[in-house]
């Protein structure tokens, strides 16, 4: 997603308020924002924490910061920063974090984001957006340069199946329809089940939902009707169990009184094996394959 990233950001250099800042970060895909912005680009170095407050202040004095690295080096390293210079003052910074869930793969621990929305959530007015393919970019672009709140954006591997077409961005969107239960996956993950689940008939198949905003205060009506028809849910993240979706997903059930006899919440379980190697190795360690998540609900 970083190419479309780029090129989206690429059409908002006009705006003057508008501020981008790298942790020594963006090779190879930034390289002409950089030139169409100039001074209004700034490399911070490995500063993460010092390029957060610096946003904090930019966006003080009514500019529009962006802030962007590798996930787990723009959430987890500058924590502090962000819940006191950023969230507790109310300002809309703009945090960016490639590379969500696995998506670092071999790099190991170290630069995989796997508790990176759940952690941020449990801040004041904190927003996580995570599109789930490259078109989503160019609605969100816009509309984080619109916003009032602090907010992460949650960047992967755009894997929407090419001969299909991704409707507008939503929070909440159906992409299959199906009778055999309902998945609700969360982001990136919904491209490879997209893929699987089209090449089904509509009685061999879940319907298929993808979510791309956090926190959610409703579910659309539509799939509350069809979660209660199914009585069959299967949530899926590439993120911990503990503050993830899935957490969220059965809390809201709860107190909505939504009963069903199956619910089962997939996510990421870190490193069973305790090896490290590819973003698809680490999702077949957790159950997070498509094939894998196809017969976990209808079995």
């Amino acid at each position: 997603m970083r190419v479309a990233f780029s090129s989206a950001l690429l059409k908002s250099v006009a705006i003057p308020e508008f501020i981008f800042l790298t942790g020594d970060l963006g090779f190879n895909a930034l390289e002409s924002l950089r030139e169409e912005m100039g001074e209004r680009f700034i490399n911070v170095g490995v500063a993460e924490q010092n390029m957060v407050g610096v946003a904090a202040g930019l966006a003080k004095e009514a500019l529009r910061p962006w802030i962007y690295s590798i996930a787990p080096f723009v959430y987890a390293r500058p924590f502090e920063q962000i819940r006191n210079d950023i969230c507790n003052h109310h300002l809309p910074v703009i945090i960016v974090g490639n590379g969500g869930g696995y998506g670092y793969g071999v790099m190991g621990a170290t630069h995989h984001a796997l508790e990176d929305y759940g952690i941020l959530l449990t801040l004041p007015s904190l927003e996580v957006y995570i599109p789930a393919f490259d078109e989503d970019i160019e609605f969100l672009v816009p509309l984080l340069m619109r916003t009032t709140n602090p907010s992460y954006l949650r960047l992967g591997l755009s894997e929407k199946p090419k001969e299909l077409v991704a409707t507008k961005f939503e929070p909440f969107r159906k992409l299959v329809h199906g009778t055999k239960g309902v998945i609700i996956a969360v982001g990136p993950l919904a491209g490879g089940l997209w893929k699987l689940l089209s090449s089904l008939p509509d009685d061999q198949r879940p319907s298929l939902w993808v979510v791309c905003k956090l926190p959610f205060v409703e579910l659309p009506e539509a799939l509350i009707q069809e979660i209660k028809i199914a009585n069959r849910l299967l949530s899926v993240e590439e993120h911990t169990k503990q503050g993830g979706f899935g957490q969220m997903l059965g809390n809201y059930l709860f107190q909505k009184g939504v009963s069903i006899s199956w619910y089962r919440s997939k996510y990421a379980l870190g490193y069973p094996s305790k090896r490290y190697g590819s973003q698809r190795f680490h999702r077949q360690e957790s159950g997070l394959l498509p094939e894998q998540l196809l017969q976990e609900i209808l079995n």
